[in-house]
């Protein structure tokens, strides 16, 4: 399996010497079948009064710190190494349930699916359920796979990447009428689509690595990542990056998944001082392969 190391720096300025409030981090990797996690190490500065770890509803794991000391930094520094085995690209044969769109979600799977299928966003004039049916074909049965990866390559193909600094996803008609946004807009907007046609759709926060240092025209990757899982009986959960026009998890290390973006934040806290008390935040991300580690 390939081995992996993901170094994420976060740094908190500050004008004057503050106190802290309670921070959430979300930084760990989320182990699984195509993902074990071998090591994480989180250092905090200045160190916290308690640092604890719980899983929160989605079984994500999540550190909450809370600090007794004023200080004008405050750096969070993750390293995980992890084993990354990426799936191969599903595929799905007529005689899998979900071969054609529409599918029926097993009895038993759909109340625990059902949080997933019910759309969290307003559409008054049913723009984005009219975007979600072109993918559809018009004459029958369309092939599911058709509809996932059209979706997937048509955002990353029709819809310009931008940076923002507004905090929070912007709402998915934003992104429709705009046709810009960041890889958590991306990520939201192709979430809702999907759940006006009834298909399972949640969020993910990760990482994404460019094996071999080479960037081969990814965006989205400056900071943490995002993404979209899709639900599909028989094939289980299933990645798909709008962003970058990737399916499956190949250079995708998932740290966490949720209903709403909000529910991912990767780093949440808050200080207590003025508001001008804040000069900025910097954020280094590197991501790099045992044979890369072996090379420096």
């Amino acid at each position: 399996m390939p081995l992996l190391t993901i170094h994420h720096k976060t740094e908190y300025r500050y004008a004057h010497p503050v106190a802290f409030g309670e921070h959430r981090i979300m930084l760990r990797p989320r182990d699984g079948h195509d993902l074990r996690v071998l090591s994480n190490n989180l250092e905090i500065v200045p160190e916290p009064m308690s640092l604890r770890w719980i899983h929160d509803v989605f079984g994500n794991s999540v550190a909450i710190a809370t600090f007794d000391e004023r200080a004008e930094t405050l750096s969070f520094v993750n390293t995980a190494t992890v084993e990354h085995n990426p799936a191969e690209e599903f595929a799905l044969t007529p005689d899998d349930p979900a071969y054609f769109y529409p599918f029926l979600y097993d009895n038993e799977e759909f109340p625990d699916l059902v949080q997933f299928i019910r759309p969290q966003y307003g559409d008054p004039e049913g723009e984005l359920s009219a975007w979600a049916r072109n993918y559809l074909d018009a004459e029958g049965p369309t092939p599911t796979f058709n509809i996932l990866s059209g979706m997937t390559y048509g955002i990353r193909k029709a819809f310009s990447y931008r940076k923002r600094h507004e905090q929070g996803t912007q709402h998915p008609l934003d992104t429709l009428q705009t046709r810009s946004g960041t890889c958590r807009d991306y990520a939201l907007f192709m979430i809702e689509a999907l759940r006006r046609l009834g298909i399972a759709a949640r969020f993910v926060s990760g990482y994404i690595s460019i094996p071999g240092g080479r960037a081969r025209g990814y965006v989205g990757g400056g900071s943490t990542h995002a993404w979209v899982q899709v639900y599909l009986p028989s094939a289980g959960w299933i990645e798909f990056d709008p962003t970058n026009g990737i399916v499956g998890t190949r250079d995708l290390v998932r740290v966490a998944v949720a209903r709403d973006p909000g529910q991912a934040i990767p780093l949440h806290g808050t200080y207590l001082g003025s508001a001008d008390a804040f000069v900025g935040m910097d954020v280094s991300i590197n991501v790099v392969s045992a044979d890369e580690q072996a090379e420096t």
